[in-house]
């Protein structure tokens, strides 16, 4: 009967994480649709809704540690119940760059760069998080090469929005007319963008490591840890 309890709390837990990515995936669409609206509302929805996030994340974490503590895991348990762990934090930072959009929504006056395609890059980055999940649910290891292997796209995809930002940027005249205002504005709005475009990478990133961690669970392999 205890090995059964056991079993059935590491169900449960499989079951807590893969319910904590669903609202944290949700934040980041969330985030980004205050972006492309500029609505203040969606915007202020994120920002107060991390604590909710910071929360499960606490008690997921203890879940973790008690399982450790008293049940002593070994071989793939301890692996998935390990994998989990850095899961959540994975998951946690992910809800942290969202809440980042929240805070870019509140500071942004207009959309300087429309060739940037920020909502692509932030739909292409939030499948990767939801298909690296998807691995963790069913094992899949293809599942977590591929998504790896998605990254590079997305990192050369966030490269070029910053070189068209920061071309764009040199190429921009500034005149003796233009008042300090003027120049701390157009600053801010391309200290801005590029923030928000790094933001995004990193959330590709995060689900990469979620992908690793889901390797290493199922094959106890760490050829994607890095």
């Amino acid at each position: 009967m205890a090995r059964k309890g056991f079993q059935q709390q590491l169900t449960e837990l499989r079951d807590n994480v893969l319910y904590m990515s669903e609202i944290v995936l949700d934040r980041v669409r969330t985030g980004l649709r205050a972006l492309e609206t500029k609505e203040e509302a969606l915007a202020r929805e994120v920002i107060e809704g991390d604590h909710e996030i910071n929360g499960l994340y606490l008690e997921l974490e203890q879940e973790c540690i008690d399982l450790f503590a008293l049940q002593q895991p070994v071989a793939g348990d301890l692996r998935f119940i390990a994998a989990s762990f850095k899961i959540i934090t994975d998951l946690e930072r992910v809800a942290d760059l969202a809440t980042n959009l929240g805070d870019y929504t509140l500071q942004a006056s207009r959309d300087m760069y429309p060739d940037v395609d920020v909502q692509g890059i932030g739909r292409e980055v939030v499948e990767m998080v939801e298909d690296a999940m998807a691995a963790y649910a069913e094992e899949d290891v293809e599942a977590c090469f591929d998504i790896d292997g998605r990254d590079d796209g997305v990192d050369e995809r966030c490269e070029r929005a910053s070189g068209t930002v920061v071309r764009d940027l040199i190429e921009t005249e500034i005149d003796d007319d233009s008042s300090d205002a003027e120049i701390e504005a157009l600053m801010t709005e391309v200290s801005r963008l590029l923030l928000t475009v790094r933001d995004l990478e990193r959330v590709g990133d995060h689900a990469v490591n979620i992908a690793a961690r889901t390797l290493y669970m199922v094959d106890n392999s760490d050829e994607l840890i890095y």
